[in-house]
């Protein structure tokens, strides 16, 4: 029975704390300073117990809202990703006692606070387009606010940005308004072009008169009026002809076109 005894002290008096473990040994109910780190630790059996902290990573998602610099509602989510400070159990055991305790009571307001601090530096506008740099901010004010705390910030990240209703409306509207006035935008440009079109046409047509009036000039002026004719006679859906009379003045005349095909076809006179 002694012997019993003795061995169930003997186990009672050590205490293993596992990689990832910080222990707070507390004497008759009284927290003793130095934390265990991993490894095998000495305890007085019976009158002492040992809180196991779990230092490893751990994430937890925080909401948060605030009012922007032009009194904006915005709304936010956080996921949080942190870790105890393994030499600070003894006071967050003293201070915050349980995991829930340090989300509940330091994490989350501390994250309220922060959003506040980084939302109201700028417009809900530049909240939009600089996320980058509300997050900046966000991270820097909660990294300071929790590490007198224990709490180490590995990480944050925006999970979620809402605005207010009407806010949203508004956004809404002018992206409408942008899309409209772009469309006219490119309806006027399209009518440049197509005016431009007419202008360059109409110069090529002059340029084109501009050279014909000139080779009519020369003395191969009268081949040209032949190949206008023939081509003019052609757009009508007439067949070629078969005869090429000339005549007139070999100055100025067109000329005359007989087809004999019709002859053919006329009947004969008795």
């Amino acid at each position: 029975m002694i012997a019993a005894v003795l061995i169930l002290l003997s186990f009672s008096s050590f205490v293993i704390i596992n990689p990832g473990q910080a222990g707070v040994l507390s004497i008759l109910g009284r927290a003793r300073d130095g934390a265990l780190l991993e490894g095998i630790h000495v305890k007085p059996p019976l009158i002492s117990t040992v809180d196991i902290y779990d230092v490893t990573v751990q994430k937890f998602e925080v909401p948060a809202q605030s009012s922007t610099r032009d009194l904006q509602d915005l709304s936010a989510s956080f996921a949080i990703n942190f870790r105890l400070d393994p030499t600070q159990v003894v006071e967050i055991r003293r201070k915050q006692g349980t995991l829930q305790n340090i989300v509940s009571k330091i994490i989350a307001p501390q994250t309220q606070e922060s959003f506040k601090i980084a939302a109201a530096r700028r417009t809900v506008e530049e909240a939009i387009t600089k996320r980058a740099e509300l997050k900046q901010d966000f991270d820097t004010a909660l990294g300071e606010r929790l590490e007198k705390y224990g709490i180490i910030v590995l990480d944050t990240s925006v999970v979620d940005l809402a605005f207010s209703p009407e806010f949203s409306k508004a956004v809404e509207e002018k992206q409408i308004a942008e899309q409209r006035a772009q469309r006219a935008v490119y309806v006027a440009q399209e009518a440049e072009q197509e005016a431009q079109a007419e202008i360059n046409r109409a110069k090529g047509k002059a340029e084109a008169q501009r050279l014909l009036a000139e080779t009519l000039k020369t003395q191969g002026g009268q081949l040209v009026l032949q190949k206008e004719a023939i081509e003019a006679w052609r757009e009508g859906g007439a067949q070629m002809p078969k005869v090429l009379v000339m005549g007139g003045d070999s100055k100025s005349n067109v000329p005359f076109l007989f087809n004999l095909g019709n002859l053919e076809e006329a009947p004969a006179v008795q």
